[in-house]
């Protein structure tokens, strides 16, 4: 398999759970979250485990690693005790991806309601710039995800993405990309691949494969398997095999509705990377 393509996976229990499911599915990336993504405190990484964990990944071949942060951060917050919790939070989630080796952290810009996009931008910037205050990155690239637009969700537009990752290098210091989401990318009724062009091929580090259960341009973020949402097979064959892509890793956030779903959903994916260096690929618009 000459692409990298994954799950995210779970870590209950252990780090090693993750490299464990990702031979079971036959992935060679993975997500994980390094801490509850819906509890504000995070309990320390155990060394032992951080160290069998990174001995495994290099073992198996798995890479990259990415790092999904907690979903309850918001650096863009209005309200000042999120806004500060969030920043906080952001430190741990620095800290763990440092020391886990991870290759991308991967974050959501947040929701500007209560303000400006101008200022929630800023106060997103400032918090970064705390956050990140004083470590040592090593290989760690921070990844802003483009979103579906859902409520006053930041990141579903271009022109925000790219100054967002702009003014987050800038303050942090810390190498800042992008994550595109299929689904998010269909949900806010944006062309995946017309994109890339205004964000920067260089800067798209990382893919989230997942179709859609949502209509284009709906703003409204439901991931489906491959093949079965209204994004469809043909459209990843054609990411999957588009020049500005084909080198990223492909990582699933599809649904688990039973045992097997990520085997069979990277199975899919698989295929189509077989078929689309056999057949050319022409995307519909929106697609």
């Amino acid at each position: 398999m000459t692409h990298r393509l994954g799950a995210h996976v779970s870590v209950a229990g252990s780090l090693l759970k993750a490299t464990e499911e990702a031979v079971r599915i036959g992935a060679n990336t993975i997500q994980i979250f390094t801490s509850s993504p819906r509890m504000w405190r995070a309990s320390q990484l155990n060394p032992q485990q951080v160290k069998a964990f990174r001995a495994a990944r290099e073992h198996l071949d798995i890479q990259p690693l990415a790092i999904h942060d907690n979903y309850l951060i918001n650096l863009a917050a209005a309200d000042d005790e999120i806004w500060l919790k969030s920043g906080v939070a952001m430190r741990g989630e620095l800290e763990r991806a440092i020391q886990l080796d991870a290759d991308y952290l991967v974050a959501h810009p947040g929701s500007c309601k209560g303000q400006s996009v101008e200022d929630a931008v800023e106060r997103l910037a400032v918090g970064m710039r705390e956050a990140a205050r004083g470590l040592n990155f090593g290989r760690l690239t921070f990844l802003w995800e483009l979103t579906a637009g859902q409520g006053q969700a930041l990141g579903s537009r271009v022109e925000e993405l790219v100054e967002i990752r702009r003014r987050t290098a800038e303050v942090t210091g810390i190498p800042v990309g992008f994550c595109l989401d299929t689904a998010h990318a269909f949900a806010a009724g944006l062309d995946l691949l017309a994109i890339i062009p205004a964000l920067g091929a260089a800067h798209v580090k990382l893919v989230h494969a997942n179709d859609s259960k949502a209509q284009f341009g709906s703003r409204v973020d439901r991931h489906e398997h491959i093949g079965k949402g209204y994004i469809g097979e043909e459209a990843f064959r054609g990411y999957l095999s588009h020049p500005d892509l084909r080198d990223k890793a492909f990582i699933l956030e599809t649904p688990e509705d039973d045992d097997g779903d990520h085997a069979r959903n990277l199975t899919t994916l698989k295929r189509l990377c077989r078929k689309s260096r056999t057949t050319p690929v022409k995307l519909k618009s929106g697609g």
